[in-house]
């Protein structure tokens, strides 16, 4: 099943502030009901998203990436694929962000995002699925503008430092190799001779060939409820059902 679902959020902030948290996979990954950001590689990140459906429980576990990153235009664009664990499906995504200033201290940003869902959970229809992403979506910015509420605001950027030094004659400031020095308690090596190797194996100045994986500590998250949420539309679309089981009902008991 493949589908374009268009959803739009308000972020209590202004829209330079908003932009950066959105754009922060690890900040905003707590906010994403049913998700659990586990690793990061690169630019690679790795975690796992749980449905529920009545007794059946699927587990995606898949990766996203950023295909575009436009700061300056506030726009990105990020791919996302996962296979349910048990072999039930499998979901990908490509999910576009553009936000846009509602005022100096909110931003709309309108996501866009073309699913492509196969297993269990393609068994809901499309308007299903759309009520669905409409409610995860409010969700999710409840969410994030509450973890916003709780963090004070960024402190400005760009530090005078010669404002923050002590008078004096610039000649007496320490060289920052000698600060350096002096913070470690040993030599700085001057040569590539003098590197040491570091913690992860590699020699100090020399680029490692692969990123780094770096394990993400998160709680367990609960599974997005996908029957609560779509409750609902599916009662809507039983309702016809529903009414003629009560006319048939009503019309044996009349015979007897």
């Amino acid at each position: 099943m493949a589908e374009q679902l268009v959803n739009e959020l308000t972020v209590n902030r202004p829209i330079e502030e908003a932009w950066a948290v959105i754009t922060d996979v690890e900040r905003i990954a707590p906010c994403l009901p049913g998700a659990q950001l586990q690793e990061i590689e690169g630019e690679v990140y790795r975690g796992v998203v749980k449905v529920k459906l009545g007794a059946i429980t699927p587990e995606f576990k898949g990766q996203a990436t950023f295909l575009e990153q436009d700061d300056a235009a506030h726009r990105a664009v990020i791919k996302a694929e996962g296979r349910d664990v048990k072999g039930r499906g499998n979901a990908a995504a490509e999910i576009t962000a553009q936000a846009e200033s509602l005022s100096p201290t909110s931003t709309k940003v309108i996501v866009t995002t073309d699913l492509a869902v196969t297993g269990t959970v393609a068994r809901f229809g499309r308007n299903v699925m759309g009520d669905v992403s409409k409610r995860l979506m409010n969700e999710f910015a409840n969410n994030l503008n509450e973890m916003l509420d709780e963090q004070p605001a960024p402190a400005a950027s760009g530090v005078d430092l010669a404002a923050a030094s002590p008078p004096g004659d610039a000649n007496d400031a320490p060289a920052v190799g000698d600060a350096a020095t002096s913070a470690l308690g040993a030599d700085v090596p001057t040569s590539d001779a003098d590197a040491t190797a570091v913690d992860d194996g590699t020699i100090a100045g020399e680029a490692s060939a692969t990123p780094r994986i770096r394990r993400i500590d998160s709680p367990a998250t609960e599974p997005i409820d996908l029957a609560g949420l779509a409750g609902p539309v599916i009662l809507k679309r039983l309702a016809p059902v529903i009414v003629a089981l009560l006319v048939v009902l009503f019309l044996l008991r009349r015979r007897r």
